[in-house]
């Protein structure tokens, strides 16, 4: 059921717009990300829904009331900055147990949700010590409990994981996502880190320039980009800028390239309209030349460069000036030398055909 909801949300400041026609429903105990570049209106739209900032237009339904004029201490969030924002005179129990303490419960409540929420998040043993004897990750656990001791209707997080180190990050998204699950909150979360995004959450919603590109599940936004701003920037994709050639047959053209894209393009495109066509990294095969190969769309092209990427091996290859990125299995990077020519190999069902958009 839906519990909160952003109606035709509008912010903007002077001539800028820094939130433009924002429309979104989030389950309760959903986990809903928002994701884009800097600039793009995400942080604005977590505050306008903390009530740190009130929208020129539009409403915030919390649990069926409208909240858009209802101050942030009185609406129920916990905040999670991507600051710390911790008081530095106080100990990892002093900070989790402060808003507690503002709510003028009981010393015995206080203890007990304290200690539980310290538990919760890895911290049990570091009660006493402040925050500057606390690692960037122990510090935002505990400004992860300490919106959490408060009990909120939702949960907001602001970037919260951008000051760590990679290895941290990984670790802490999981355990954020974990307590999510746990106490069934509802969550907003803010970040520009798609993998970030596409790991942790039911819904991600894909921000550009003030407005929404897409809403979907992780595997939705990454399998079927509706436009091409998504498609290009969540995850690695090889684009072909093509023209279409027999739109029935589904073929278009690529400079010298004839692609095969596996549908009746007629009902949506015309003949020798101009279009772009993405194909992920991993839909793309390599063969040596001269091994048999069987599929849409074989293509001879020379290998650029070999990169490694832990699990994967990326290959940037060039066909007839075109540029390709293909990933294959690490135990594989001996087959493949740089300046050597092979095929680059993928079926029509990898291909996703798209009118060209503004950049």
């Amino acid at each position: 059921m839906s519990y909160l909801e952003l109606d035709g949300l509008v912010k903007t400041y002077g001539e800028v717009d820094a939130v433009s026609d924002f429309n979104l429903v989030v389950d309760k105990g959903e986990f809903i990300s928002l994701l884009g570049p800097s600039g793009c209106g995400k942080t604005t739209t977590l505050r306008i829904i903390a009530g740190f900032e009130t929208p020129n237009r539009g409403t915030v339904r919390l649990d069926g009331e409208d909240i858009t004029e209802v101050p942030p201490h009185h609406r129920g969030m916990g905040m999670v900055f991507q600051s710390y924002a911790l008081f530095p005179n106080m100990t990892a129990w002093g900070n989790v147990a402060f808003g507690l303490r503002v709510s003028k419960q009981s010393a015995s409540q206080i203890n007990q949700r304290v200690v539980e929420l310290l538990d919760l998040v890895g911290l049990g043993d570091a009660s006493q010590k402040y925050p500057a004897e606390l690692s960037g990750g122990q510090q935002q656990r505990v400004a992860l409990a300490r919106a959490l001791a408060i009990e909120p209707k939702v949960l907001l997080l602001d970037e919260p994981l951008s000051a760590l180190d990679a290895v941290v990050r990984v670790s802490l998204r999981q355990e954020i996502r974990r307590i999510q699950s746990q106490l069934g909150i509802t969550t907003v979360y803010v970040t520009h880190d798609q993998e970030e995004a596409l790991s942790i959450s039911d819904r991600v919603v894909v921000m550009r320039r003030a407005e929404i590109e897409q809403i979907g599940t992780p595997i939705e936004i990454y399998t079927s980009p509706k436009t091409q701003f998504v498609a290009t920037f969540i995850g690695t994709t090889t684009r072909f800028e093509a023209v279409v050639d027999d739109g029935r047959a589904g073929r278009v053209r690529a400079g010298d390239v004839e692609l095969v894209v596996g549908r009746d393009l007629s009902p949506e495109f015309g003949e020798g309209e101009r279009v772009n066509v993405f194909v992920r990294p991993e839909a793309i095969r390599i063969a040596q030349a001269g091994e048999p190969v069987q599929a849409d769309n074989i293509l001879p092209a020379t290998l650029e460069s070999v990169t490694l990427l832990g699990p994967v091996i990326r290959l940037s290859l060039t066909c007839h000036g075109l540029p390709l990125v293909a990933d294959v299995n690490t135990n594989e990077r001996s087959r493949f030398a740089r300046g050597e020519d092979v095929l680059v190999c993928f079926q029509a069902s990898a291909c996703r055909v798209m009118r060209e958009q503004e950049s």
